[in-house]
């Protein structure tokens, strides 16, 4: 049974479609990745799930019921993109106060030893770091123990260690028994923590898999070489992508064989080529620039429901 649900599901702004005939299904237990430029409807679709908007048209639910209603959301933790914490109230007490409306509680000092919030539990809000901020409101959004965990562009404004230390908090929570959608602009964070991959653009479901299998599907790889003509080599047929870094030529390519023949074709000098597989972030690049097909598989017992090509 899907622990969340979307059936059929558009959103209108006025004239602006920002959910498009959307169907998807969370399954329990897992950790999705919701990934998407800017517009894309990603945080659309989250406020869906936490009865902020109503759908234009279809349905969504949370538990199987209607997520609008706010007895059925008393399992839902959710940390959005932008937190106001009070300032005068110490970190301490704003886990106390958000603690004290869940039946089931997790205990404050267990909480802030999860997420790194030890040192901080006696100062005020108000004299936190962005970071610092940012961890607590995660932190809240797991305070009551939630089923499902609605986290939008959780680890914005932290560094590196901040943002790696916050994931194992995360999976931690999920090993725990929690179902995590996290947004975020760093790829690498999803292909840290997430099983499964959902890609969004213009409102609609471009891909719904693994992280791998969207990433083998799409059907493109990474060429680096050495050359004097860039531009002629990014003109030449498959090239989705061309970026330059410390005087080597990087290129997303559909089709590395047919690229390669291309280029000795071409006639043009080149020198240390190399070929590998995409990373997400080139298979999320190539999905939302319009190269590759929209795709919604699913790999035989995978943790992953309702699918449906969407594009």
């Amino acid at each position: 049974m899907t622990i969340a649900e979307f059936t059929h599901v558009t959103r209108r702004y006025g004239d602006l479609v920002a959910v498009d005939d959307v169907t998807l299904g969370i399954d329990p237990g897992v950790i999705v990745g919701l990934l998407g430029p800017n517009g894309a409807g990603k945080t659309t679709l989250l406020s869906l799930l936490q009865g902020l908007r109503r759908p234009t048209s279809g349905r969504v639910t949370i538990f199987g019921d209607d997520p609008s209603d706010p007895r059925n959301r008393r399992l839902l933790g959710t940390t959005p993109q932008e937190t106001a914490l009070p300032d005068t109230l110490r970190v301490g007490e704003v886990i106390d106060y958000v603690g004290g409306h869940f039946a089931d509680r997790a205990p404050t000092g267990e909480l802030a030893a999860e997420f790194g919030l030890d040192e901080v539990l006696r100062r005020q809000c108000g004299s936190l770091s962005g970071g610092q901020k940012r961890r607590v409101a995660v932190a809240l959004a797991f305070v009551g123990r939630p089923r499902l965990v609605l986290l939008d562009e959780p680890t914005t404004g932290l560094d590196v260690d901040a943002r790696r230390t916050l994931w194992a908090a995360i999976r931690r929570q999920h090993e725990g028994g929690a179902t995590v959608v996290v947004t975020s602009h760093y790829l690498e964070e999803i292909e840290a923590l997430a099983q499964r991959v959902v890609v969004m653009g213009d409102g609609r479901v471009l891909a719904d898999d693994t992280v791998t299998s969207v990433v083998g599907r799409v059907g493109v790889s990474r060429v680096e070489l050495t050359i004097d003509d860039a531009e002629g080599v990014a003109a030449l047929p498959g090239v989705v992508r061309h970026q330059q870094a410390d005087g080597i030529e990087v290129l997303t390519v559909r089709d590395a064989d047919a690229f390669i023949r291309a280029l000795v074709q071409s006639g043009v000098d080149f020198h240390d080529l190399a070929v590998r597989g995409a990373t997400l972030e080139e298979a999320f690049l190539a999905l939302t620039e319009g190269a590759g097909p929209a795709m919604a598989h699913s790999a035989p017992g995978s943790p992953i429901s309702s699918r449906k090509d969407l594009s």
